[in-house]
């Protein structure tokens, strides 16, 4: 008698029933997740420790940071076809081992180049766990529980987002900064085993050749936009800037010609001429755009400004993530009441509020002054992002699952990366301004004058101000001891460097409430765009059924020549 196949080594498409395993899948799809969302903001919070041991420069560090980013954004699309065509499973299981590895380096290595290799190992490891987390999903589950499977993925997601500085800070109180990177070994390790064990076989159900010249121009070009963006609003618009900017322009030109022309592309560029998906990425790049830039200057608020330490910076963050939760189950509810157009637009509007909050912040302000802004950015997450990614992925057929997580994906990478530059930017700007302006008002007033050198370093950033104002006291009370003795001099030293700290302070504070103005206009005009491009609800009565709600970007049909494979529902 031949042995039937356990379902975990049968692909889901070719079984006649949901996959009995799926809700344990789904636990170790969330779990891989985690961790690739918690690499980057864990990160923020040892920054500071790497910084003072491996001695990094404001560029080592911001490289540090973002050699995981340009991979991770770049190869998503590739490397997502590349799993729909072998394995799904395959791709994931091969990410998290990359993933792994890349972790251990980077906690054995003791310099920055070391540092930034094994983050760029890392960002091809979370390339092809990203996509394989979302097509695996959509694969796994029926239609009818594929939103909820979604809205907890997404959940799972917001919750990384505030969950990486908890764990970081909690880890730094008694290790070192390597410790952020080894957390991710038993992690990995764990996601890896449950893979092989609960999560089932899938891939495309057909064996055309991929599409390696668009593959690779999309690497082009979505790597080269990402490089720009890091380096030209961080490091001037130098050569290097503009040829990233050049290369991205032509990248995209040739990808999206060559698409359109090539008979099966690995990304039909005309579902963007479809109101519906167009509208769910533009909101999903928008939203992280909000929440990334947000999250970019809130932490080293509440480190710098408020004086927290990492653990209690993460701590106070976890708000965020359980009105994260709460947002997602509630789409749950509303959508197939109101449709996605009112339910995404809700959240946008939330998100928008949220920022809108954030411009009455100054340097009074405490920690209660963040909880509603907070709580109010975390519902409009759950909000908005569960039916966009359920519409996203909803309009690729069951061979293209990969290529749609990746769609998805690519666009809160895009968003987000854009959010830190732009938002970042200002930030810098405003805050370079605001101190050069206190410096000048306090010098007027018969305050600390400070050195022109002295100024330009605490302008760098907010951390750098406040090494600045503690020089500065040490440099008065030794200038002030022959004279005033030692006691009185160290009296005055710390009377000018709380002086200079509080103008640094200052500063920050009001260029956040700036910052979060000019994202909030952003947010809000996006917010208008996104509710236009959304379809209304259609409601479509099936014989003998019920009326089910669908948003349209589910329902569009798949372009000729997309090809796909039958699927379970």
């Amino acid at each position: 008698m031949n042995r039937v196949p356990s379902p975990q080594t049968r692909p889901v498409h070719e079984t006649d029933r949901p996959y009995t395993k799926r809700w344990w899948a789904l636990g170790v799809l969330c779990l891989s997740l985690l961790i690739i969302v918690m690499a980057n903001t864990s990160l923020t919070v040892a920054a500071p420790d790497m910084t003072a041991d491996l001695g990094l420069s404001s560029s080592d560090l911001q490289w540090v940071i973002d050699a995981y980013t340009v991979p991770y954004a770049a190869l998503m699309l590739m490397l997502g076809a590349v799993g729909d065509k072998y394995s799904r499973r395959g791709a994931l299981v091969l990410g998290l081992l990359v993933f792994a590895g890349g972790s251990v380096a980077g906690a054995l290595v003791d310099s920055s180049g070391g540092v930034i290799a094994a983050r760029a190992v890392m960002g091809v490891g979370a390339a092809m766990i990203m996509p394989a987390t979302l097509s695996l999903l959509a694969a796994t589950f029926p239609r009818r529980e594929r939103a909820l499977a979604i809205t907890i993925w997404t959940a799972t997601a917001g919750l990384a987002i505030a969950v990486g500085p908890l764990v970081a800070g909690a880890l730094l109180e008694d290790h070192g900064w390597s410790s952020s990177f080894l957390i991710n070994v038993p992690v990995a390790a764990l996601g890896v085993l449950g893979a092989l064990l609960v999560v089932p076989a899938s891939k495309a159900g057909h064996s055309d050749r991929l599409d390696y010249v668009g593959g690779l121009l999309s690497v082009i070009w979505v790597g080269s936009l990402i490089y720009m963006l890091i380096q030209g609003p961080h490091f001037g618009w130098d050569a290097r800037a503009v040829g990233a900017a050049v290369a991205a322009g032509a990248g995209l030109v040739l990808f999206v010609v060559w698409e359109l022309r090539h008979p099966r592309p690995v990304l039909d560029v005309r579902r963007f001429a479809h109101r519906g998906f167009a509208g769910a990425n533009l909101a999903v790049a928008l939203f992280f755009l909000a929440v990334f830039g947000a999250f970019y200057y809130l932490t080293q608020h509440l480190q710098f400004v408020l004086g927290y330490s990492p653990l209690d910076t993460g701590i106070r963050m976890l708000p965020l993530a359980g009105a994260v939760f709460v947002g997602a189950a509630l789409t749950g509810f509303l959508t197939p009441r109101l449709g996605m157009k009112v339910t995404v637009t809700t959240g946008m509007v939330g998100g928008t509020v949220a920022l809108a909050l954030l411009t009455r912040v100054d340097a009074g302000s405490s920690y209660g002054d963040f909880l509603a802004p907070l709580i109010v950015l975390g519902l409009a997450i759950g909000l908005s992002l569960s039916p966009c990614t359920d519409a996203i992925m909803g309009a690729f057929p069951e061979d293209q699952l990969g290529v749609g997580g990746a769609v998805n994906d690519t666009s809160i990478e895009l968003g987000g990366s854009l959010g830190i530059a732009v938002l970042g930017s200002v930030l810098a700007s405003a805050y370079s301004s605001k101190l050069s302006d206190a410096a000048a008002s306090a010098a007027a007033h018969g305050g600390p004058k400070l050195p022109g050198n002295a100024l330009s370093t605490a302008q760098d950033s907010v951390g750098a101000g406040l090494a600045v104002a503690k020089e500065v006291g040490k440099q008065v009370a030794q200038g002030a001891a022959p004279k005033a003795g030692p006691e009185k001099a160290q009296a005055l030293g710390l009377q000018q460097a709380q002086a200079v700290a509080d103008a640094v302070r200052g500063a920050f504070s009001d260029a956040v409430a700036h910052t979060s103005l000019i994202g909030a206009v952003v947010l809000g005009v996006g917010t208008v765009l996104v509710a236009v491009l959304l379809p209304r609800r259609r409601r479509t009565q099936q014989p003998g059924a019920g009326t089910e709600a669908r948003p349209e970007a589910a329902r569009e049909p798949v372009a000729a020549g997309s090809g796909g494979a039958s699927t379970r529902d």
